[in-house]
């Protein structure tokens, strides 16, 4: 079970729930097609929204396998969120997590996403004492993968035309870390 108290600071980012007055800032990028381009959904409209919306507003805790957290991505000295983090609870018998993000494009490439996964791959092995968590992606989606690499984690398959996505046969990636990883990897930065 995970409560995080909120909001979470890291260097440069607060991360909370989405909250009712997020909708626009957040359909700002969620209605991009270059931003859903290698996601399952596809691009929002306001009147989409309002239900996409509900649900992330309402994804706080984790209590149960199949329950996910999303928190909003809000940098320092920016009055508006600018994409999130989220961390599925895959299951509980295998001690199984996923993590995946979103950003507007104008707030890409200056490492948040990176920065606003570190704690929930923390909680995610600390705290929930998940065996392993994995960051599965579109094959083409070279910006993620640089991400999840980044955060240590290391590329464990590439699966070649194993989805039907969008009307079009695509690649998955999946890259994976297990508990033992990070926490070697917290001791090393500790030291």
């Amino acid at each position: 079970m995970l409560r995080p108290d909120f909001p979470i600071r890291t260097e440069r980012l607060s991360l909370r729930p989405y909250a009712p007055e997020d909708f626009d800032a957040a359909l700002a990028y969620w209605s991009r097609p270059d931003v859903t381009r290698f996601l399952y959904l596809d691009a929002f409209t306001p009147e989409t929204f309002v239900e996409r919306h509900a649900i992330l507003m309402g994804r706080t805790e984790l209590n149960a396998e199949g329950d996910v957290l999303t928190l909003a991505i809000v940098p320092d000295g920016v009055d508006h969120v600018v994409g999130d983090v989220t961390l599925f609870w895959r299951s509980e018998e295998h001690r199984g997590g996923e993590i995946g993000f979103i950003l507007h494009p104008d707030h890409r490439g200056r490492g948040y996403a990176r920065e606003a996964s570190l704690p929930l791959l923390r909680m995610g092995f600390e705290e929930m004492e998940l065996h392993r968590v994995v960051g599965r992606l579109d094959g083409r989606n070279d910006a993620s993968a640089n991400v999840l690499g980044g955060l240590g984690m290391r590329q464990e398959a590439h699966l070649v035309e194993n989805e039907w996505v969008k009307g079009e046969w695509t690649d998955e990636k999946v890259f994976a870390m297990l508990r033992s990883e990070w926490l070697a990897r917290s001791r090393a930065a500790s030291a």
